[in-house]
């Protein structure tokens, strides 16, 4: 058996989940702001499709995620006609950890976007600036340090996942174990001294980003955007007048 390092588990753990997060960075704060903002007829439908992975066994996940990609599935080779070169490989693992996370990252991202006045937005839109400019100028900055919390949330989900990554990605010393998937073999192994080393890493791990995110959905400054938005009206009504 390939013994892999603590660095090299750490070092595998942290790409598959940085990997995971800036793929599910657009979609997710896309979502969140959407569900937060709009009101159409699949709402409930879209709110509840992205929501399923949370609530769903991650095993099942992974087994959904194992059929979509198999030979002989939608996105397999007898249906595309090429191999997309996914399963049992660290891509398996980063499709599972993004699809785990992505319901985090769009939840918390709606409700910071909830948070963000809507007459702000309402006052810009009244000012000239169209849907993109508002969301980019206002709505993005104002929301920046909840939406960075809710990446830095998804990004830990990824270092934890196991149970659909185990499926996807199997436990490949070297190529795919993780550092979930590392505890679980030294534990099966009774290899206590390396579990209590992978234990304190994840941990540490832990610890740091529930830091990060508290600090970060702590009381903010949102005064720059609004004083820019502010400076505007004010600008605007001097000309009026």
């Amino acid at each position: 058996m390939v013994e892999v390092t603590l660095l090299g588990v750490l070092a595998l753990t942290l790409k598959v989940a940085a990997t995971a997060t800036l793929i599910t960075a657009i979609p997710g704060i896309a979502a969140g702001y959407a569900l937060a903002r709009f009101d159409f007829p699949a709402k409930s439908l879209v709110s509840s499709i992205v929501t399923l992975p949370l609530v769903l066994p991650p095993t099942a996940v992974g087994f959904l995620l194992l059929r979509l990609l198999a030979v002989d599935g939608p996105l397999g080779r007898h249906t595309l006609g090429f191999d997309l070169n996914i399963l049992l490989t660290w891509k398996a693992a980063v499709v599972a950890a993004s699809v785990m996370s992505l319901p985090l990252v769009a939840r918390t991202a709606r409700v910071t976007f909830e948070g963000v006045d809507p007459r702000l937005e309402l006052a810009a839109r009244t000012l000239g600036f169209g849907p993109f400019s508002v969301f980019f100028r206002f709505s993005l900055p104002l929301a920046r340090k909840g939406l960075l919390a809710a990446l830095i949330l998804g990004f830990t989900r990824a270092v934890g996942e196991f149970g659909a990554t185990v499926i996807l990605a199997g436990n490949i010393p070297g190529r795919t174990q993780t550092l979930a998937s590392a505890i679980y073999s030294a534990q099966q192994r009774g290899d206590l001294g390396r579990a209590d080393g992978l234990m304190i890493a994840a941990l540490m791990l832990g610890l740091l980003a529930i830091w990060a995110s508290e600090t970060l959905a702590g009381p903010g400054r949102p005064a720059r955007g609004q004083d820019r938005l502010d400076w505007k009206q004010g600008r605007g009504a001097g000309a009026r007048r």
